[in-house]
């Protein structure tokens, strides 16, 4: 009797410690039970050993690197035990630390099921290794797994990522019986790859569609650069749809910032509140981004202020002093970047970046210096963007042979925007020799880009080299190179409206264009009159205006 009712004590007692780890909420909890563990003499005893190492490897509050301490020190670890961590790894911000395991269960005999196939192809998605894929592909035809819908979705998915729609298609087209994630999957791999016109076939043919289905498609559209189509896409879905979740209202909050719909912005953020959805760090950033693109800094500062600093990331603050910098609040944004260091936050390359706009904007040379040359004092390499901006900063306070000597001393060739900047600086400080000398090397880079012949003949005229300027000109006709149209967007009660210069096909071009005039005819009357030695007889010539509806 005693034996019995002991084994009932232990026998509890070991359900009771289960169920405490089931209901771990961090770390710090986690390794105190994981420690009762031990003491009890349960560190190889595999449900505990399970339960340990899901939460440290899958959950929000987990640590991988714990994981991987705890499944190292077993003696026999399950398959179960394998995929954990293959997984937890495959979640986490260094998915090559899943392969490494991967090749060391083959090594030591293990054989993988179908999900380690899944979670191992998902890992070579994360990191573009479509070389390692298709070795795993192999492996899962050998194994007999090919038919497997959850390896065959994933392998769509990895083909995709890895911008190989045509391999993508294939295994789609092999699946019997595709269910919702197959189509999602070959959807999201259109989109993917910017093959928008496929992507909305695959769309229009699918008898079934969820939230990740319309997600997908207008993620694909913003990131293609087709903003209004997205936000078309997604006033569809509110239509007919399904409720949009965070993925959506991120695109669509990233779609208005490109527009500048500042309107549509508010509707959108107004949407999420309405709907409930939860504002996660995420939702936030991309709404202070959106606001801070659309010129609405307060409304920017507004939604930043409303998450908790010791919650905030690199992210958001990026974000916020990014807003601030674009729009010439210089002295703000580097003040924000000392609250940012003081709440503990690592700056990172991007941060860096928002920083030299700020100090391009200022014309804060020494400060631009300061934090180009942090870059490497903090382990971090300068990308082409920095050394751009750093272009920027120079070119702007005249020290245009400063900023020549930086770009041939650079390692790398220079590309078109850096050259641009320094093209800028030399056009607006009159160094017109630098600006022939970088503006034919911009047209070296970019021999059918009209902006660079245009840039160059500004330059002649401005020298008063009517000659030379023609000769761009022609330059351009001979390449087949034609002037695209610079447009404007124009937000008018949540609808926006595209204009073109002298483009009447808008319905409404007759009163806009009577209203240009009217501006006009005020601000000449208001120069006029601030210029005494004018006659008012100069005042009406030219008063016909140069915009005309006729």
């Amino acid at each position: 009797m005693f034996g019995v009712s002991w084994s009932c004590k232990i026998t509890n007692l070991n359900q009771n410690l289960l169920s405490l780890i089931e209901k771990c909420k961090s770390m710090l909890e986690l390794k105190q039970l994981h420690a009762v563990v031990i003491s009890f003499g349960l560190s190889q005893d595999d449900p505990f050993i399970s339960k340990i190492l899901c939460f440290s490897a899958l959950s929000n509050s987990g640590d991988i690197n714990y994981s991987y301490k705890v499944f190292s020190q077993l003696s026999g670890p399950t398959i179960f035990n394998w995929n954990t961590i293959i997984r937890g790894y495959t979640n986490s911000r260094i998915p090559v630390n899943s392969i490494s395991i991967f090749l060391k269960m083959l090594r030591l005999g293990v054989a993988p099921d179908y999900f380690t196939y899944t979670f191992i192809v998902k890992a070579s998605a994360r990191l573009l290794n479509q070389e390692f894929g298709v070795s795993v592909h192999a492996r899962i035809i050998q194994a007999g797994h090919e038919s497997d819908r959850f390896i065959q979705n994933s392998l769509i998915h990895m083909y995709a990522s890895c911008g190989n729609i045509m391999w993508a298609q294939k295994v789609f087209d092999s699946i019997q019986g595709k269910n919702l994630v197959s189509w999602n999957s070959m959807l999201d791999g259109y989109a993917k790859c910017g093959e928008m016109v496929t992507a909305q076939k695959v769309f229009e043919s699918m008898l079934e569609k969820d939230v990740r289905s319309w997600s997908s498609l207008i993620d694909g559209y913003v990131k293609a650069g087709e903003y209004s189509e997205a936000m078309y896409v997604f006033e569809r879905m509110r239509a007919v749809g399904p409720k949009a979740n965070e993925v959506t209202m991120v695109s669509v909050s990233c779609a208005c910032a490109h527009l500048g719909a500042l309107e549509k912005g508010k509707t959108i953020h107004k949407y999420i509140v309405d709907s409930g959805l939860p504002l996660t760090l995420v939702l936030q950033t991309s709404l202070v981004d959106m606001y801070a693109k659309c010129g609405a800094i307060e409304e920017a500062l507004l939604v930043f202020s409303g998450v908790s600093k010791s919650q905030t990331d690199v992210l958001i603050w990026n974000a916020m002093i990014g807003g601030l910098a674009t729009h010439g609040l210089v002295e703000e944004s580097l003040k924000f970047f000392k609250q940012m260091q003081t709440v503990g936050i690592q700056p990172d390359e991007v941060t860096y970046l928002c920083l030299l706009v700020a100090c391009a904007h200022g014309g804060l040379v020494k400060e631009a210096w300061y934090f180009f040359e942090s870059l490497n004092k903090c382990g971090m390499t300068p990308t082409i963007e920095h050394c751009a901006c750093m272009v920027d900063v120079l070119a702007r306070a005249d020290q245009l042979t400063t900023a020549y000597q930086f770009i041939c001393r650079m390692p790398i060739e220079p590309t078109a925007a850096m050259l641009g900047a320094l093209l800028s600086g030399c056009i607006n400080h009159r160094n017109l020799a630098l600006a022939e000398t970088v503006g034919k090397k911009l047209i070296e880079l970019e021999p059918n880009h009209d902006g660079r012949y245009i840039g160059l003949s500004n330059v002649y005229a401005v020298d008063k080299r009517w000659d030379d300027a023609r000769s761009m000109r022609e330059a351009m006709d001979k390449r087949g190179v034609k002037k695209l149209p610079g447009f404007s967007i124009v937000e008018i009660s949540g609808v926006l409206h595209r204009f073109i210069a002298h483009d009447k096909t808008h319905p409404d071009s007759e009163e806009t264009y009577c209203m240009l005039n009217f501006v006009v005819r005020q601000m000449k009357f208001s120069w006029y009159k601030d210029n005494k030695e004018m006659s008012l007889e100069d005042s009406s010539t030219g008063d016909e205006t140069c915009f005309s509806f006729e």
